[in-house]
């Protein structure tokens, strides 16, 4: 396998295996009201990051990368105070990563190199992949860290008895 396999193999596996896992995990316990409960009017809420991380990457990997058309309102991301619950989110999302995994599973290493227009920057796919990844993990830790506020020790990602055995990656591919 070539680095550039590697790296959209790698990339496919983050999003879907182990940050969308984690953010499903972390909000299990939640309840909607926490799910759109704000710090304060700056900060977002989870379902905020919900909705803005599936904007994000099917503007920058369906649109940008596939062709899709981009019909994102980024704004209406961060505007939301509610609407809809935990259940729905997460399949709004799930179905995001799903798009965007295929988008990459059709990638050639070759189309790395490329270049393409996204939010009026032209960026190589490679930009827009690594962008996507380290993107969508930075809101995955925000929302953790806003579930851990909400129900403490009910959100758990590792069985601490020995070697830390990732809860996460139960019914996930490898």
């Amino acid at each position: 396998m070539s680095i550039s396999e590697s790296f959209l193999e790698r990339s496919r596996y983050f999003l879907s295996n182990e940050y969308l896992p984690k953010i499903r995990l972390a909000i299990e316990p939640l309840g909607d009201d926490a799910i759109w409960w704000r710090a304060n009017e700056a900060s977002n809420s989870i379902g905020n990051l919900m909705l803005h991380l599936a904007g994000n990457i099917r503007q920058w990997i369906v649109s940008g990368v596939g062709g899709a058309a981009d019909v994102r309102q980024r704004s209406t991301e961060f505007r939301a105070r509610g609407g809809k619950d935990r259940t729905a989110l997460l399949a709004h999302l799930t179905a995001a990563v799903g798009d965007v995994d295929a988008v990459l599973a059709k990638l050639s290493p070759d189309e790395l190199l490329s270049e393409r227009q996204i939010q009026g920057r032209s960026v190589t796919v490679f930009d827009a992949v690594y962008h996507v990844v380290e993107h969508f993990s930075t809101h995955t830790g925000q929302i953790i860290l806003l579930a851990k506020i909400h129900a403490g020790e009910k959100v758990k990602f590792y069985d601490d008895a020995d070697l830390a055995r990732p809860l996460w990656k139960e019914g996930t591919k490898s």
